[in-house]
């Protein structure tokens, strides 16, 4: 039996679906301004995991994930510019250029780290109708009102505003979250639709004039559109919950007058040395920075899943060499396993696989789901071990059954920045700077590489 966190509730519930073996589930995609981090890229981890136990327990899924190419604004409470916009203006490129790009670069990252696309993939920009339909709503049923700078809704016709983030807005100071707008029939209500000036690069023809759409208004619109009134499943970050959500909720449930999302799921933060990881501080990694750091994007995915999603994830250069070791390890392991004749007790292995799946379907509790594995590959080598363990990677996303291929390719692999300090030393040598070549070797033997010279250049061993 699942078991699942609901934000809402704020505790577990057994999961229900709305329709026996079936799921439909919403989850918040990038905005594709710019590279997905790391950071970014744990909250895909999750729902990864999450649809892994889904279809691991039988069911079928109608997973939904946007793309949002326009509308968030760099505050996410309605202040500041466009990011497509001002992305556009900063690099001379078109919005379009620049989502196709990151677009392009964020779905080779799922694949790199296992994240099993969803369902349907769909752009905010392709459902422009969808979203005046829905702002036409509101306004048409009272919940939404005209302004000089676009269209609002306005909380205080929602009584229940504030129930995810458990939000007390009596003791709300005015202006404390989002700019004060005199115009505004409440502090807090927020744009659904914005009136676009000349210089705005992304604008449609509305009832209000030329504009673009809310952030918060895209998730409702198109969830509604592919999902229906009521779905069992929406998942995203934790920071979503103060405002995007919060306010996606509102818009929901003021037009169906019925609860809208059954499930509300939300991955906590991955810091970076104990403090926060952001584009703007310069310390949120990419997958391919890592790549070219010598670390697989299984290591990162293996990293991640040693925390539980709802805890925060501490990211250190240590840590993500202890997840390496641990890695490797796991799939010399199992390259042996899958060669082992010893026999193992059937009576253990049922053990091993019940206990793997009260983990998984508690919370979706991956730490405790992998800490059953390792407990297991330490078994006499036996090719039921390997063949159950590949049943537990449906959910661990791990590529375990190319245990011999990793194997393999970690001895040949060189990282790259052993090789560009290998070619420094040659241009070094080429220009009879000695010292500069000597400082460079030991550079290389530190970092656990031997430097051979030969005819054609160089040859690098790890050590």
């Amino acid at each position: 039996m699942l078991k699942v966190y609901n934000t809402l509730s704020r505790k577990k519930e057994e999961f229900k679906a709305i329709k026996e073996g079936e799921v439909s589930m919403y989850s918040c995609g990038p905005t594709v301004y710019n590279y997905a981090h790391i950071g970014n890229l744990r909250t895909y981890v999750f729902m990864d995991l999450l649809r892994r136990v889904l279809s691991y327990d039988g069911y079928s899924i109608n997973g939904v994930m946007n793309i949002t190419d326009v509308g968030h604004l760099t505050n996410d409470a309605d202040e500041g510019e466009d990011k497509m916009d001002k992305t556009a203006k900063a690099t001379g490129k078109t919005p379009a250029e620049i989502a196709d790009y990151y677009t392009s670069v964020f779905m080779e990252d799922l694949a790199k780290i296992n994240v099993e696309t969803p369902e349907i993939v769909a752009k905010a920009t392709d459902h422009i109708d969808d979203m005046l339909e829905y702002v036409t709503r509101l306004v048409q049923e009272g919940f939404a009102y005209e302004i000089s700078d676009g269209i609002y809704f306005d909380i205080s016709k929602f009584p229940k505003y504030g129930q995810l983030s458990r939000l007390n807005l009596d003791e709300q100071i005015a202006g404390a979250r989002v700019v004060i707008n005199t115009e505004k029939r409440n502090p807090q209500d927020f744009a659904v639709w914005k009136k676009a000036d000349r210089s705005h690069i992304q604008q449609w023809q509305s009832p209000w004039g030329m504009g673009y759409p809310g952030w918060h208004i895209e998730c409702s619109a198109m969830s509604q559109k592919y999902l229906g009134e009521t779905f069992d499943i929406h998942t995203g970050g934790v920071d979503h919950i103060p405002v995007h959500h919060e306010n996606e909720l509102a818009q929901n449930e003021a037009l169906t007058k019925a609860k809208v999302v059954d499930y509300w799921m939300h991955g906590e933060f991955m810091l970076v040395n104990n403090g926060k990881m952001s584009k703007s501080l310069d310390n949120a990694y990419t997958v391919s920075q890592l790549q070219e750091l010598g670390y697989s994007p299984l290591v990162f995915r293996y990293f991640c899943l040693n925390a539980h999603y709802r805890k925060k994830l501490n990211f250190t250069f240590e840590g993500l060499d202890a997840a390496k070791v641990s890695y490797e390890r796991l799939c010399g392991l199992l390259s042996s396993h899958s060669r082992g004749l010893a026999l193992v007790n059937p009576v253990d292995l049922a053990a091993y696989k019940a206990d793997f799946e009260r983990a998984v379907n508690d919370d979706v509790n991956i730490p405790m789901a992998l800490g059953t594995l390792w407990k297991m590959v330490k078994e006499p080598l036996c090719s039921d071990v390997y063949a159950l363990a590949l049943q537990m990677d449906k959910i661990f996303g791990l590529s375990l059954d190319k245990a011999d291929e990793y194997m393999q390719s970690i001895k040949e692999e060189v990282p790259l920045n052993i090789a560009s300090l290998a070619d420094a030393r040659l241009q070094a040598k080429a220009e009879k700077n000695w010292s500069e070549a000597d400082r460079i070797r030991c550079e290389i033997v530190e970092l656990g590489y031997n430097l051979l010279d030969t005819k054609e250049g160089y040859e690098i061993k790890k050590i």
